[in-house]
């Protein structure tokens, strides 16, 4: 018996650490059940060097990353998203293209590491939080009887996994 695999798409407006961590952590820890993907709004054109560094840390693989824009996913021959996740203010805020098969969306905002100003060891810190709220959201996230939920209740559910706070 086959199973089906989901489509997560992660927004931020640059695309460059939290999406990108989100990618990487759903795609390692969802594999066989969901395909992550990412993008921005207004994409930074490269993967900050922090993130990668985090992911190949902690055993993440970083084989294909890259900063790219969400209209990618909005084209015909895209890969129909059926969930759709921000994960940080300025892209919550923006009008979104119109995705094909209208997937599930929420918001899900973190702090971004990448405009930490300040010394190696805050940048870094913030770069932990980061991993370890996206990480969490989605153990949650892969935790949920998708199949078993109506529309309204993962929706709510969805929503409720942003507000987590760690």
């Amino acid at each position: 018996m086959s199973h089906r695999i989901y489509n997560v798409l992660f927004i931020c407006t640059h695309n460059c650490a939290r999406s990108i961590l989100a990618e990487a952590i759903l795609n390692q820890n969802g594999a066989g059940r969901f395909r992550a993907f990412s993008a921005g709004s207004h994409p930074a054109g490269q993967v900050n060097p922090h993130a990668l560094e985090l992911l190949e840390r902690n055993h993440f693989s970083t084989k294909g990353l890259r900063s790219k824009n969400w209209n990618e996913f909005a084209t015909p021959d895209a890969p129909v998203m059926d969930y759709v996740l921000t994960v940080c203010d300025k892209a919550a805020g923006e009008v979104c293209p119109v995705w094909p098969g209208q997937p599930m969306s929420a918001h899900w905002g973190v702090e971004d590491p990448a405009a930490v100003e300040g010394d190696e060891e805050a940048v870094n810190k913030a770069f932990k939080d980061a991993f370890i709220v996206m990480s969490r959201r989605i153990a949650l996230f892969l935790s949920l009887p998708l199949e078993k939920l109506d529309k309204l209740s993962l929706h709510k559910e969805l929503v409720q996994i942003g507000q987590t706070k760690d």
